[in-house]
């Protein structure tokens, strides 16, 4: 005898009886639970079975709730009414952590981060990191935004779009009167680089084609000051023209420069019916 059989009605029983009478079908209701048909009269049989008294007609060409089933279906409403609520307050305490390094990307971060928490009643928690990728993995954060190649393997990577680059100097710069840059100028000048979380360094040319001069950050804020201080010049994607995140530093735009990619990164082993649903939301403000 099966633990149903002696009684035991599990919440998969009462959502498959109520849909099946809400619908009056067994092929609408299997597709609203996406479940198969055979799957889905199983269910309801066994929870028949478990309380000793059939519960749909199915003697007619539309299935109907007999009596038995017209009063339990109910007492089941009522039950899941009750239990969406509960679950609802609980997901309203709920956060999920979203690190980055610098300038998250406009005007995606801010419809995604809106959508997701309108449409799931959880809140994002916005952690500004020097080391995004880092703090995935040390689980200080549970997704993060990532610019520029990830080539970890400890993190599964889903990449959401890409972002133009332009070049960045101090406003006494001799180069701040220039209209535009070439690419392939950018490794004749002084460089500032962001070892740690910079889009732009030796390593986005090939071999030994990169800047003969750079100097070393750790992060964004040393890098943008080390710029406005005329050490050298950066390349940053051009959500900072938008952002005016320094008076004393002048934008140029960047000919020929490769596009940077942007991508959400995490925990392959991470079982997170949140955090799947806040990269679902991300994934889809790409497309909108």
């Amino acid at each position: 005898m099966t633990d149903v059989a002696r009684g035991r009605v599990e919440l998969r029983h009462l959502r498959a009886f109520e849909a099946v009478a809400r619908l009056r079908s067994f092929t609408n209701a299997a597709d609203e639970l996406s479940i198969t048909q055979p799957a889905l009269s199983r269910t309801v049989a066994q929870l028949e079975d478990a309380l000793g008294v059939p519960l749909l007609d199915r003697s007619s060409r539309h299935v109907a709730a007999t009596p038995a089933g017209q009063s339990f279906l109910e007492h089941v409403e009522r039950v899941l009414a009750e239990l969406e609520r509960g679950l609802d307050a609980v997901r309203r305490q709920a956060s999920i952590r979203l690190g980055f390094s610098w300038l998250l990307p406009d005007p995606w971060a801010q419809q995604t981060v809106a959508r997701f928490e309108r449409t799931t009643g959880t809140t994002v928690q916005l952690v500004r990191t020097d080391d995004a990728l880092a703090a995935v993995q040390q689980g200080r954060v549970d997704v993060a935004v990532v610019r520029g190649e990830v080539t970890s393997t400890a993190v599964q990577v889903v990449h959401l779009f890409d972002e133009s680059r332009v070049a960045v100097c101090a406003v006494g710069c001799r180069l701040a009167r220039r209209s535009e840059l070439d690419w392939a100028e950018i490794p004749g000048l002084p460089l500032v680089v962001n070892t740690t979380s910079g889009t732009t360094g030796p390593w986005s040319w090939p071999g030994t084609q990169g800047p003969e001069t750079v100097i070393e950050t750790t992060n964004f804020d040393e890098w943008i000051e080390s710029v406005a201080a005329d050490r050298g010049i950066g390349v940053i994607p051009d959500v900072a023209v938008r952002r005016n995140i320094h008076p004393a530093v002048k934008f140029i735009p960047l000919r020929g420069a490769p596009p940077c990619s942007v991508s959400l990164v995490f925990l392959p082993r991470a079982r997170n019916a949140t955090l799947r649903r806040f990269v679902e939301a991300a994934v889809g403000s790409t497309a909108g």
